[in-house]
């Protein structure tokens, strides 16, 4: 029996652009381990570990947690997963990170969503929320009945900072800042494959289509298989 090589992939793509829904689907269709940096960042802060103390002195700063500290942070997790598929995603950020994983692990392909900003900031700017009950407006496509009003309780809604229009402008500007260099240092080995668009149902048969070329349709077999 021939044992096919395990995948080592990377997802990038600037906040607002899927990734979130992306990786859900790769998890379903591949059956891969998905870590997440920010996942894995919350859970250390939260357990109060060495590295989540340090990491949460550099946010509480508005600073960018150094490189040192991300890499030791998500090569330790990554060494419990060398026996499965993995998919990173909010790692590597930074050349200095995709060097220092380069050292540890070849990775096998890189899952470039690649979203004009502009969509991007319609995307964010368009969402409202009625801080008391977490309810989620769209302006796009789930307007409330009553501009700025709250379908339920007819009280205002608000505008999370994350999402008013200079806050996203200024994340953008961020992630094209820092991220760039990296989507270069991966297209210079030839593992960047880029996947643009402006609507992640239509992204996502091309990227569904690509990895079907590494890895099989786990929930296909297991629809198939009675339980």
């Amino acid at each position: 029996m021939v044992v096919s090589p395990l995948l080592r992939a990377v997802i990038m793509g600037p906040p607002g652009s899927g990734k979130g829904t992306v990786s859900a689907r790769i998890i379903k269709h591949f059956g891969v381990k998905h870590l997440s940096s920010g996942d894995l960042l919350r859970d250390n802060m939260q357990k109060k570990t060495e590295v989540g103390i340090l990491a949460k002195s550099y946010i509480d700063q508005g600073q960018l947690i150094p490189d040192d500290i991300m890499t030791q942070l998500m090569l330790t997790e990554l060494k419990g997963l060398d026996q499965y598929n993995w998919l990173l995603d909010g790692f590597p950020r930074t050349v200095a990170q995709a060097e220092a994983l380069d050292k540890e692990c070849h990775v096998d392909t890189v899952i470039d969503l690649d979203v004009p900003f502009e969509t991007i900031k319609c995307r964010l700017t368009a969402r409202w929320i009625h801080p008391a009950s977490g309810r989620v407006y769209n302006l796009e496509f789930s307007p409330p009945k009553v501009q700025g009003i709250d379908d339920i309780t007819g009280e205002p809604l608000v505008q999370r900072d994350d999402d008013k229009p200079e806050t996203v402008s200024r994340r953008l500007r961020a992630y094209d800042a820092q991220t760039k260099p990296v989507l270069e240092y991966y297209r210079k080995k030839g593992l960047l494959k880029s996947f643009s668009g402006t609507e992640t149902n239509k992204i996502w048969p091309h990227i569904y289509a690509f990895l079907q070329t590494k890895l099989p349709d786990v929930s296909q077999k297991n629809a198939a298989t009675p339980r």
